[in-house]
């Protein structure tokens, strides 16, 4: 009973050292693989709240779309593609692999870069291959150091990736996602990742989470978020969680 009551105290002190006085849990949402379809992405950007548009180079809207979220007030993301274990459905042209070379990598990273206006960072579609080699990691970490401000969220699509290592080691703001929204569209499933990321954030203080532009996301996030600061939480913009 009393290492019970110790444990619980200690629980308590965690969590309001992480919720620093008066500080209300954070929540950030990015939204990713913009670029193609127009309604759904001006349905993304009219989300209430800066939450973050992922949008895919070389994508035929991916242009249109970003000036539009810059234009609304949204912050922008490169969803840069990298190479997976086993390829699923479209592969996009601009995508990072394993057998490039240096310079084949940042000449594709360059290219995805200028496709995408107004990206203040990135984050991985897909990758669970590339983002588990330290190497390309390390060439990744270089391309966003030259362009000086440029953070990194990592997918996390394998729990074998080294992308925050490798960005703590070479001094790049990165954070990693705590919470997939749309593992699959079913309503209940919607319904009980996000009550997982408030969990989270209550938890650490803050979290992160990336969904995508289905219909079912969507209506799900016009519905909840403008109910997220009556609940005790702070939707706040991707570049703040990653900043702190």
């Amino acid at each position: 009973m009393i290492r019970a009551r110790i444990l619980a105290g200690v629980l308590l002190t965690l969590l309001s050292t992480s919720l620093a006085a008066g500080q209300l849990p954070r929540i950030a949402i990015i939204i990713d693989d913009l670029g193609y379809q127009l309604t759904a992405g001006h349905r993304a950007i009219a989300l209430p709240g800066p939450v973050a548009c992922a949008i895919l180079p070389g994508a035929p809207r991916a242009r249109q779309l970003a000036n539009e979220a810059n234009d609304n007030g949204k912050e922008v993301l490169l969803h840069l593609p990298m190479q997976a274990v086993e390829s699923e459905g479209r592969v996009e042209e601009t995508r990072m692999t394993l057998d490039m070379s240096r310079d084949n990598f940042a000449a594709t990273f360059e290219a995805a870069f200028n496709s995408v206006p107004h990206a203040i960072g990135i984050n991985n579609h897909r990758g669970s291959l590339l983002t588990r080699h330290p190497g390309h990691m390390q060439w990744l970490m270089e391309e966003l150091l030259a362009r000086k401000g440029l953070f990194f969220v990592d997918s996390f699509t394998t729990h074998e990736s080294v992308a925050l290592q490798i960005a703590d080691e070479a001094g790049v703001q990165a954070m990693k996602r705590d919470v997939f929204l749309d593992p699959d569209r079913s309503t209940a499933t919607l319904q009980h990742e996000f009550e997982r990321l408030k969990s989270v954030a209550t938890r650490r203080g803050s979290a992160v989470a990336i969904g995508h532009p289905y219909e079912a996301t969507l209506a799900m996030l016009e519905r909840e978020l403008p109910r997220l600061a009556e609940q005790g939480f702070e939707l706040v913009a991707v570049s703040e969680l990653v900043a702190n």
